[in-house]
């Protein structure tokens, strides 16, 4: 199973909590939609004789693009690689992208399943983070949306300075209400050189509160549990048959090409980055060269990965796969690192299984971190 990322750089205005790779200026987005085509034929190597089950438009805000570049794009994998009949096609949208004639056309597009950017119904939520949106145009293009697409999925964020466990609750409640088959939640982070960054610094937003996100992140994981979704990774949760194919993929170790810049590759042994500037990328491009740095991964970093991904998920960590992947030192070490953890609830062994509890879920990055192998090649 492969996948195929397509990264859209462009974005009507910058949120005050994002740090990925965009640009408001839309001059260049034709060159931009050529360029990634051209990656996409450049690269069809890579894949060669392997069946591509996912295609991705991520960003920035891919529904920036309209309907026909967005063709342009489905149609250039279609024609370089071998993709399977049923695809999960998936296209990251803004509610003030997805009017009633956008949604119309994305239906009879190749996108099958839309992920919108919510992330708040809140008007004081939306306007602390920068959003295009508002609180009425997120809740109509859902309605809207459900009307013709079965896969959608939503992103809500949680942890926002202010919000406090009944706005959140509601926030929750009120995706709930459209019975969409995915949620994505994720808790605010303060990224160095954002917005949000230098407005905490200026005393001018209250700083994140972690204590507050894990609250929110067990009232998150309690009320949706309850209505019949299952937390597969920490921050996706998704009734059965509607687990997003793409995100599983990445969770999982799945091989995916990266196409735009600052996308990102693996291919089992190494993990690969373009450059994260449209202009060189495309002058990069132009000259049929990809601008991709590339780093092999040790046997360490892989095994340190397989940690920190398995940790996430609902398939936890095979001690069986440590040991024939790795060997039986890492299997030992690992299990000699992970025992202050069980002794403290917040990770357990399930048969071949290490896995976090409900409790350790949240702090499944920061306990990772302390089982990684830092002294082996």
């Amino acid at each position: 199973m492969a996948g195929i990322y397509i990264h859209i750089p462009f974005c009507k205005q910058a949120c005050h909590y994002c740090d990925f790779h965009f640009s408001t200026n839309m001059k260049k987005k034709s060159q931009m939609v050529e360029a990634l085509c051209n990656e996409i034929y450049l690269r069809k190597n890579e894949f060669k004789g392997e069946n591509i089950h996912t295609i991705y438009f991520g960003g920035g805000t891919p529904s920036v693009l309209s309907v026909s570049e967005i063709e342009q794009l489905v149609n250039s994998v279609y024609e370089n690689y071998r993709v399977i009949s049923d695809p999960e096609i998936t296209l990251e949208a803004n509610p003030d992208d997805l009017n009633d004639i956008a949604i119309s056309e994305l239906y009879k597009s190749p996108i099958n399943r839309l992920s919108i950017g919510v992330q708040s119904f809140f008007e004081e939520d939306l306007k602390l983070m920068n959003r295009a949106h508002n609180a009425q145009e997120a809740q109509n293009c859902i309605l809207t949306a459900r009307s013709y697409f079965d896969n959608i999925s939503i992103d809500l964020i949680y942890g926002i300075p202010g919000m406090s466990d009944e706005r959140w609750k509601s926030n929750i409640e009120k995706a709930l209400s459209f019975d969409v088959p995915h949620i994505s939640s994720y808790a605010l982070t303060v990224e160095p050189k954002t917005a949000l960054k230098k407005f905490i610094e200026k005393g001018i937003v209250e700083d994140v509160d972690d204590e507050v996100a894990q609250r929110h992140f067990q009232i998150l994981n309690e009320t949706l549990t309850n209505a019949g979704y299952s937390c597969y990774e920490i921050s996706n949760f998704g009734k059965p048959g509607y687990f997003s194919k793409n995100n599983t993929a990445y969770w999982q170790q799945k091989r995916y090409i990266g196409i735009g810049p600052s996308a990102h590759s693996y291919d089992g042994k190494q993990r690969g980055w373009n450059i994260n500037n449209n202009s060189k990328y495309i002058e990069s491009i132009e000259k049929n060269k990809v601008p991709i740095e590339v780093e092999t991964l040790s046997t360490t970093d892989k095994y340190n990965e397989y940690v920190m991904t398995g940790l996430r998920t609902i398939w936890g960590v095979s001690l069986l796969r440590i040991k024939e992947d790795f060997g039986v030192n890492y299997r030992d070490y690992l299990i000699n690192q992970a025992q202050k953890y069980i002794d403290e609830h917040l990770l357990f062994v399930d048969g071949d299984k290490l896995m976090t509890t409900n409790k350790g879920k949240f702090l499944a990055d920061g306990i990772a971190s302390h089982l990684f192998m830092l002294n082996l090649s």
